[in-house]
């Protein structure tokens, strides 16, 4: 195949499309404005040997045999099935997503107050009623006595040496080139015979309808002299102040063994304009504005563009979806110039 594309984004989306692509025998070019790939789910070891995720916690999690076949060609993986638990302000530590259990000790009619309308009000800077509820459907109160986070899903590992290591294996093919620390410019698009970009639409468009409203995560990471802190990888706080939970890297497996220190990063949610407009997780609410600015968007005539990923699609993925979609539509379009 003589044609040559760019790929904006060295993530998951970008990752995938750039694979494909060159399979089918095309050239790629892939750039990312960071200096690292793998997007938000980089992953690196620290100075005392401990795995940290820098955009918070990722957990691989999925039903899609066909996503996990296409994944474990460039990675060997060990088993985790992810369980969180929410320390609340009685100093008790409860199971998430509510389980049976968990209402009866706190009741059923307090279930909201508790976990819900702190956490989306911390985490969405909006209150419950204002959010979309398919954002609250993806952790459902449960009627039984489940205590694992994902219960429903057949396929529950993580990467045995970690997802930076993975995506850059699915990178790693004589036609791809990876060019790190590379803003995306728009006199690049002519050098291609088409874009697949995971920048934000709305940015790649300069606003011309308005911008899209996304949330985002400050980080601080601490290293402490002790070997646990906490029960779980993932602990929520039920404070309508503060962070919204605390991952200990070391309580996921191959994130390190280090008997006299662990890392702890706590998470704390605000809008991606306060955050060097680091854009990670889409605003959905119930008024439909912000769908409605996404839609104009992708009513531009853009033959040569095509957008993807979480930002491009203004959507609130998880990885598996994100690979899923990818392959999908990476697929489609070999399809149709082939």
């Amino acid at each position: 195949m003589d044609r040559k594309y760019l790929v904006v984004g060295a993530g998951f989306a970008g990752a995938v499309y750039a694979r494909e692509l060159a399979e089918a025998g095309a050239r790629v070019d892939v750039i990312d404005s960071r200096d690292h790939t793998a997007g938000n789910a980089f992953d690196y070891l620290n100075e005392d040997n401990i795995r940290v995720h820098k955009y918070g916690p990722h957990i691989f999690h999925t039903s899609n045999e066909r996503v996990f076949k296409w994944l474990s060609q460039y990675t060997e993986w060990v088993d985790y099935k992810h369980k969180v638990l929410a320390l609340h302000t009685d100093g008790e530590y409860y199971t998430l997503p509510v389980n049976k259990e968990t209402s009866m000790l706190v009741g059923e009619e307090n279930v909201a107050d508790i976990f819900f309308k702190p956490y989306t009000k911390k985490m969405w800077g909006i209150s419950l009623e204002e959010l979309n509820p398919k954002i609250l459907e993806r952790v459902p109160v449960r009627d039984d006595y489940n205590e694992y986070y994902f219960p429903d899903d057949t396929i529950q590992k993580m990467p045995k040496d970690g997802y930076t290591v993975l995506i850059d294996n699915i990178l790693d093919h004589e036609n791809i080139s990876v060019r790190l620390k590379t803003p995306f410019s728009y006199d690049m698009e002519k050098e291609y015979t088409h874009t697949f970009n995971s920048m934000p639409i709305d940015e790649y468009y300069h606003f011309i309808f308005g911008e899209l409203p996304y949330r985002s995560i400050k980080f601080q990471t601490v290293t402490l002299p002790q070997k646990n802190v906490f029960k779980t990888a993932t602990t929520n706080f039920t404070t309508w102040e503060g962070p919204t939970r605390v991952t200990e890297w070391k309580n996921f497996p191959n994130h390190g063994n280090n008997p006299g220190f662990t890392t702890l990063t706590y998470e704390w949610p605000c809008d991606y304009k306060t955050n060097q407009k680091e854009r990670y997780y889409p605003v959905k609410t119930t008024d439909g504005l912000s769908s409605a600015i996404y839609n104009k968007y992708t009513e531009i005539d853009n033959k040569r563009m095509t957008f993807i990923g979480r930002c491009g699609t203004y959507q609130y993925l998880d990885m598996h979806q994100v690979i899923n979609q990818s392959l999908a539509g990476s697929k489609k379009y070999l399809k149709e110039i082939l």
